[in-house]
């Protein structure tokens, strides 16, 4: 692809960094009422089906059999099995413990990157950068209490570290699997492929079975179009980043997005904000500039 210019970059980036953030107040609300399965899988099915007509009306050109399967496996790896087993753990494990292992996604971004096939060393500073992020969500997120929890729940933790591990192969896949010259056809049909799946495994798993409709409200209703609409453009952002950029510096919004989450939790939900918390965020954008510097 050609280089891009430097108002893109920090426009993508700054989707990823405080949309994505925003995004985690807004599925508390919205699994608080709506399965976590049925939620993510209609945002991604109903987002991708947008992106897929947008491109398809502005003349593109339609996708080959092999471009289906490889946007299907990203869709399978990221969506589904990154974003959908966090929204199941979340049910077991608190939020705060559930963004500092989310947090380790740029190291298993960078090993990912490193073991493939003439696969790519981080430099020192990249290194030094990680290293720095993950201590300052060590420090923001006390895992000696979190959210009154001091006993870590065994089987979510480990989900959220499979999801990490299946969203960083996924996005070294997806920089080098071959897809459609349309940079949002791709995403798109990366979407439906990862929706689908969420939906399959929502029926399978009997979330519709104890559903009543009528008893979710408008909030939680509104929480998820927000996510399935900004959060859906977020996510293909990171798509063209993996792309623009490289692995290790798309994944720093593991890092960004706790802080963003921290600071939004304390304006709309009450939630705590001290002097530590300030000091720790700190620490995370030192890291991330580290790590996305030149």
């Amino acid at each position: 692809m050609t280089h891009p210019s430097r108002v893109s970059l920090v426009a993508a980036f700054a989707a990823v960094y405080v949309i994505w953030g925003s995004t985690y107040l807004a599925i508390r609300w919205g699994v608080a009422e709506i399965p976590p399965f049925l939620m993510a899988g209609g945002r991604f099915l109903g987002a991708g089906t947008v992106f897929v007509a947008l491109a398809v009306h502005r003349g593109t050109a339609r996708p080959t059999a092999r471009d289906w399967l490889t946007t299907a496996l990203i869709g399978l790896l990221m969506a589904a099995g990154g974003n959908g087993l966090v929204s199941w753990a979340l049910q077991r494990v608190p939020s705060g413990l559930g963004a500092l292992l989310v947090s380790m996604v740029p190291f298993w971004v960078a090993l990912a990157d490193w073991a493939r096939p003439r696969g790519v060393r981080p430099p020192g500073h990249v290194i030094l950068g990680l290293a720095l992020g993950f201590t300052g969500v060590a420090l923001l997120v006390n895992p000696t209490d979190i959210a009154g929890a001091r006993s870590l729940d065994a089987i979510g933790a480990g989900t959220i570290v499979i999801a990490s591990l299946l969203w960083a192969t996924g996005s070294v896949y997806s920089r080098y699997a071959p897809q459609p010259a349309s940079h949002w056809l791709s995403a798109g049909m990366q979407m439906l492929g990862g929706g689908a799946a969420l939906l399959a495994i929502s029926a399978a798993s009997g979330e519709l079975a104890g559903l009543d409709w009528s008893t979710v409200s408008p909030a939680a209703f509104g929480a998820w179009v927000y996510v399935a609409a900004f959060g859906s453009v977020a996510y293909g952002c990171y798509l063209w980043l993996l792309k623009a950029s490289t692995p290790a510096k798309a994944a720093t919004y593991a890092y960004v997005n706790p802080v963003i989450a921290l600071f939004l939790g304390y304006l709309l939900a009450d939630e705590t904000l001290s002097l530590w918390s300030i000091g720790c965020s700190g620490v995370v954008v030192a890291g991330v500039l580290l790590v996305v510097s030149r």
